[in-house]
């Protein structure tokens, strides 16, 4: 009896291994299958994208009905077709001479060019539903931005045009600006590109990443907006872009979208790598409440702020026309203002001397990062219409008084008051308005 009771268990055991082993076979052919059902279903995707016509989606039905690939040749043929749905399309334009092409004009200076955007704001043929009225100080901060930093964050209260702006200088360019609307679930740099879908073999570009790619492919001004930038945490999704922006040579801007390339990858994507477009800025709008979170020490030094607290009043514009500009010649103008109109000696030696000043009583340092920015800043700030005074107020309020909101306010209170009196004594009773404002208004927080 136990003979008869051991044979019939290890026949039961059996036959359980048996059918665990049927279920594990269903399960892998079922899961081969649902692969094969998503590689279908973005090829038919794929097709709508990039205009394959009716016979190309007969012959991979056909395929899929008639057999099935190997193991191991699923791999190489996902490798003959383009990961890269939105840029491959973005080459097949190109390629057939369908992309616009602008006649550049380069017959102006950065002052004229100033007027003529503050000018096509208010009154152009374009948009004449539209009219959008700027200080003519907040397009020259702009414009000298630009020279400065690819990031440029446009701040203060709600309604002020901080959108608008960014907007209208890419009607201005004939180049319409991308506005991507930042969400409080961005974290990281996927937000910006996209990501590489392991499982469909697909990347999911973002329709920044695909302007981006565009760029590279000629000489126009690109304008991208990060829209309510700081509704999530900037130093997170955009931390690769600061980084990679402030290499010193352009041919270090890279980023890796893929590990390694396929055959089929876009032109402009060489082993997974992609280089950003030099001819692209990227502008940040920001409201402070709270509902926002601050932006970081880090953000603010590598980009240019311009803060827009109030609505420009009204005037009479002439009707102007927009203005496509090849990004290269507005790059020789901003080389030519730093040889022209270099920030003097007496000035340079006044910050020299402010920073003793302010490490002194304040316990802050300027930083070669901003020095640098100053000698970028100020000569086409002045080439643009200013004066150097002007910029050199702007600077030293935007870049170095904003870090004392991080001091202790009761600390510094005595010290402020000296502070006016010291940049009244150096720079004149009437000059750095901004600065003596904006202390103004810090003390008046206690």
């Amino acid at each position: 009896m136990a003979l008869v009771w051991g044979i019939t268990r290890i026949i039961g055991k059996l036959r359980t291994r048996v059918v665990n082993q049927d279920l594990v076979d269903e399960i892998h052919n079922l899961k081969k299958q649902i692969i094969k059902l998503n590689q279908e279903k973005d090829r038919i995707l794929g097709m709508k994208v990039t205009g394959v016509g009716n016979e190309g989606l007969l012959e991979d039905v056909a395929e899929g009905e008639n057999g099935e690939k190997k193991e191991g040749e699923e791999e190489n043929a996902a490798q003959k077709e383009s990961r890269f749905y939105k840029l491959t399309e973005v080459d097949q334009i190109y390629a057939s001479g369908e992309a616009p092409h602008h006649e550049y004009d380069d017959n102006f200076t950065l002052e004229q060019l100033c007027d003529r955007i503050r000018n096509y704001a208010a009154n152009n043929p374009e948009r004449p539903w539209r009219k959008l009225y700027y200080e003519i100080k907040i397009i020259r901060l702009f414009i000298a931005s630009m020279a400065t930093s690819r990031l440029i964050i446009l701040q203060g209260i709600s309604g002020t045009g901080k959108t608008s702006l960014p907007e209208c200088l890419g009607h201005f360019f004939n180049n319409e600006t991308t506005i991507a609307s930042v969400q409080p679930s961005w974290r990281d740099r996927t937000e910006i590109f996209g990501y590489f879908n392991e499982f469909t073999k697909r990347f999911n570009e973002t329709e920044v990443l695909k302007k981006m790619y565009e760029a590279t492919y000629n000489d126009d001004i690109y304008i991208t907006v990060l829209d309510e930038m700081n509704i999530a945490r900037v130093e997170y999704y955009f931390a690769e872009m600061l980084s990679i922006l402030e290499m010193p040579s352009r041919a270090q801007w890279v980023i890796d979208l893929v590990p390694s390339g396929w055959p089929s990858d876009p032109k402009h994507v060489e082993k997974g790598r992609f280089r950003l477009p030099e001819n692209m800025w990227y502008v940040g709008t920001a409201n402070n409440d709270d509902s926002t979170f601050a932006i970081s020490d880090k953000v603010y030094d590598r980009g240019m702020p311009i803060n827009i607290n109030s609505k420009a009043a009204a005037f009479d514009a002439p009707l102007t026309e927009n203005f496509p500009v090849n990004y290269k010649t507005l790059e020789a103008l901003f080389a030519k203002a730093q040889e022209d109109h270099k920030v003097s000696d007496e000035n340079l030696k006044k910050f020299e001397d402010m920073d003793d000043y302010v490490i002194a009583h304040f316990r802050l340092a300027f930083g070669n990062r901003i020095v640098k920015q100053l000698r970028e800043f100020v000569p086409v700030y002045v080439a643009c219409g200013g004066t150097e005074i002007d910029g050199l107020d702007y600077v030293l309020c935007n870049k170095i008084l904003r870090k004392f909101e991080s001091l202790n306010l009761g600390f510094i209170r005595d010290e402020i008051d000296a502070y006016i009196q010291y940049l009244s004594d150096n720079f004149g009773e009437e000059n750095m308005t901004e600065c003596k404002e904006y202390l103004a208004r810090l003390k008046k927080l206690f």
